[in-house]
């Protein structure tokens, strides 16, 4: 009689769920959309690709954060200098941290 039961117990769970099945086979058209794959490059709407345009973007951007890393580092050198030895001005100390937070970004930029 267990076994009837498990049979029948069975059956009510299992129908709906080959149900269920079945209909997904026969109804292809409620698949989700498939997403593009990462390496396909998508364009721009004037016909460039967008992974070159932004591409393009970071280099400008390296660029421009290159040149005032330059002056910065300049600038701290003057500083350096003018100050004499054994002298340290504070204004010293917030240009390294500047030079350092502009060498980080510079750096992750390269690095993507």
């Amino acid at each position: 009689m267990d076994d009837t039961r498990r049979f029948a117990l069975l059956s009510l769970i299992a129908s709906p769920l080959l149900r269920a099945k079945g209909q997904e086979q026969q109804n292809p058209s409620r698949q989700l959309p498939v997403p593009p794959s990462p390496e396909e490059d998508r364009k721009l709407p004037n016909g460039k690709s967008q992974n070159d345009a932004i591409a393009k973007a970071a280099h400008e951007q390296a660029l421009k954060d290159t040149k005032e890393l330059i002056t910065v580092a300049e600038q701290l050198q003057d500083e350096l200098q003018k100050a004499g030895s054994y002298v340290v001005p504070v204004s010293s100390l917030k240009k390294t941290e500047e030079i350092e937070k502009l060498a980080r970004r510079i750096r992750g930029r390269l690095k993507e």
